[in-house]
């Protein structure tokens, strides 16, 4: 087919300029919780985060700057894995694992039923800016599916 007929994708700058992993766009209070002032004024309000945990890059912007993961204010999931998985009530892998082993379903169960109140506070405390539900309920089934 003729490429004059044929729409090619659009690039809205979303993916990670070191590793090419579609980033989760975040808000300006995610940045000014997890950046340092003189690093916030580096990158635009409108970036994004990369969700890819071996990518050294934690935030980016359509104009492809960059901003190190090691950079944070302090360590965060998944660039650090030892950094809990929901910041909000320091819920961990470890933790998670413990609780997929032993079958002990209750302690998830009521971590996602918390997450889900007025009390968690994602947009600041997670460095994606988003709920920590699917990667608790993810990292819970990779385990408990062994």
């Amino acid at each position: 087919m003729n490429k004059a007929f044929v729409k090619e994708p659009e690039d809205h700058g979303d993916r990670c300029p070191a590793c090419g992993t579609a980033g989760h766009a975040v808000y300006r209070e995610t940045l000014v919780a997890h950046l340092p002032e003189e690093l916030r004024n580096q990158i635009s309000d409108a970036a994004f985060f990369c969700p890819h945990p071996p990518c050294s890059v934690a935030y980016f912007d359509q104009m492809e700057r960059t901003i190190a993961a090691t950079s944070l204010m302090q360590p965060v999931y998944p660039k650090d894995p030892a950094a809990p998985i929901c910041p909000c009530f320091g819920l961990t892998c470890d933790e998670i694992e413990e609780a997929a082993l032993s079958g002990d379903v209750a302690q998830v169960r009521e971590h996602l039923q918390r997450a889900a109140t007025d009390a968690a506070h994602c947009v600041t405390a997670a460095a994606d800016g988003q709920s920590c539900v699917a990667n608790v309920q993810r990292h819970f089934m990779r385990i408990h599916g062994q």
